[in-house]
């Protein structure tokens, strides 16, 4: 199934900080996160593993506590309930994978757009 980028629909989690599912099926769950300079997600666990690329910009990653700048390129890979949070450090774009399915995201359903 293809899903197209200009059919998914982005939901703002909290201000400066939207999300799209790009892909989502029986076993993962992949987003992309549009994150604006300042913007900060609060502190979170998730009760799956996830791995994230930052595709575009420059954040502030703390995860149990440890911070670490991330830029254009770098990513990181998350176990389920690691505690972190995240501070657009400017203008970003991270692209996350999250497998199981996150029992949260069940309200960010794409809509898929069949190829023709």
């Amino acid at each position: 199934m293809y899903y197209s980028h200009h059919e998914i629909v982005q939901n703002q989690l909290v201000e400066g900080i939207e999300i799209k599912v790009t892909r989502r099926d029986d076993s993962l769950l992949m987003t992309e996160f549009s994150l604006q300079e300042g913007a900060k997600l609060p502190e979170h666990v998730h009760l799956s593993d996830h791995s994230a690329y930052l595709l575009r910009g420059k954040i502030l990653l703390v995860i149990d506590g440890i911070a670490r700048e991330m830029v254009q390129g770098d990513s990181w890979c998350l176990g389920k309930h690691i505690c972190h949070r995240t501070e657009a450090l400017e203008d970003s774009v991270v692209i996350e994978v999250f497998n199981p399915v996150p029992e949260e995201s069940h309200h960010y359903q794409p809509e898929p757009v069949l190829a023709g």
